[in-house]
């Protein structure tokens, strides 16, 4: 499969979710049990909806899709439910991350938080709650569609159970994230884990097992291999979103750069700057971790000391390794799925840790 098919392939999932999904919500207010005097509820999932529509290129989706593809070409039941129930999770994750963040904006749009913010100047404490309730609202949903799901009931059974595993892993991810911060120098081991728990169990296993669950696979038989490729993809990705925080461009990526430096986060990039500096280099990041307020004149200096011991290099020699390291697992799954599948499977790890944004 060459470059220019991968994306063409990955556009056209994207422009058929996209349509999925605004239908789902041009309905979800008649399906829901409201009651009539509420103004709050359709004003939540208002918000719900609009940063579900400014999504991206629906990666999860694509993964989802080609899962299916490895067992077989024609149309499967139950992909709709499947597709919906995973961006409805990662809606709920991104609702949560940006409160948890204090996050002023995403997707190019205010974050949910801020937006209650703006709608209850006055009672922040309800703009909290309801962001929360917003958050859980969502993933209340994602369980939902698959309860709703036209499949038969074992397999629909199997969908929650991932899809519940998914969430659980991922609430996990959220906690120890958040205890990576508060350790002097976490070892790359703990990196690994929040990357796995936190992104790649929902993002990328949870997908893989949805869309081989609807070809009539059984995914458990194939669980250590699965868990593998994702846990690999997922490093390698959130390699490439530490590497890019720092080392990328602002105006291709849309927002700014050194967002981790301000907020102190022990990213991959910041544990191998650390790594690498002598003592004068270390107070300037030292002094520009965790101050919200560092200057974008301190981020290039941090940048340009990255750059000078080759931080930014071997991250991008890491990154490929980790993702050459996922596409030899992908490679094992030939003999027994489709070859035009496990090429794809095979070209996504390379494809994603080469984009600029």
């Amino acid at each position: 499969m060459t470059q220019r098919q991968f994306l063409e392939r990955v556009s056209g999932y994207e422009r058929w979710f996209n349509r999925l999904f605004e239908e789902y919500f041009a309905t979800l207010g008649t399906a829901l049990d409201v009651p009539s005097f509420s103004r709050f509820t359709p004003e939540c999932l208002g918000l719900l909806r609009e940063l579900s529509l400014r999504g991206g290129k629906r990666m999860r989706v694509v993964l989802l899709h080609e899962a299916t593809r490895l067992v077989t070409d024609q149309p499967v039941e139950g992909l709709d439910a499947a597709a919906l129930s995973i961006e409805l999770l990662q809606t709920h994750g991104l609702v949560h991350d940006d409160l948890i963040d204090d996050s002023p904006v995403r997707r190019g749009g205010p974050s949910t938080y801020y937006a209650y913010r703006g709608r209850f100047p006055d009672h922040p404490q309800a703009a909290l709650g309801l962001t929360v309730l917003a958050g859980d609202l969502a993933l209340a949903l994602s369980l939902r569609v698959l309860l709703d799901a036209k499949v038969p009931t074992g397999v629909r059974q199997s969908m929650v159970e991932v899809q519940t595993r998914a969430a659980a892993d991922t609430f996990v991810g959220q906690i120890i994230d958040l205890e990576r911060d508060f350790a002097t120098a976490p070892d790359e081991e703990v990196l690994h884990s929040v990357a796995d728990h936190k992104s790649a169990r929902y993002s990328i296993l949870a997908p893989l097992q949805l869309g081989l669950l609807a070809a009539g696979e059984q995914p458990q038989l194939f669980e250590k291999e699965l868990r593998e490729y994702a846990r690999l993809v997922g490093i390698c990705g959130q390699m490439r979103d530490d590497y890019l925080d720092l080392f990328g461009d602002a105006d291709t990526m849309g927002k700014p750069t050194g967002t981790d430096l301000r907020g102190g986060r022990h990213s991959y990039t910041v544990r191998a700057l650390l790594a690498a500096v002598d003592d004068v280099e270390r107070r300037v990041v030292d002094t520009a971790l965790g101050d919200a307020s560092c200057t974008s004149e301190t981020v290039a200096a941090v940048r340009e000391i990255g750059e000078r011991r080759g931080v930014a290099d071997r991250m991008r020699a890491d990154m490929r390794r980790y993702a050459r390291q996922a596409s030899e697992v992908a490679a094992g799954w030939r003999p027994r799925w489709r070859e035009e599948a496990v090429g794809f499977f095979e070209q996504l790890p390379l494809w994603s840790v080469e984009r600029s944004r």
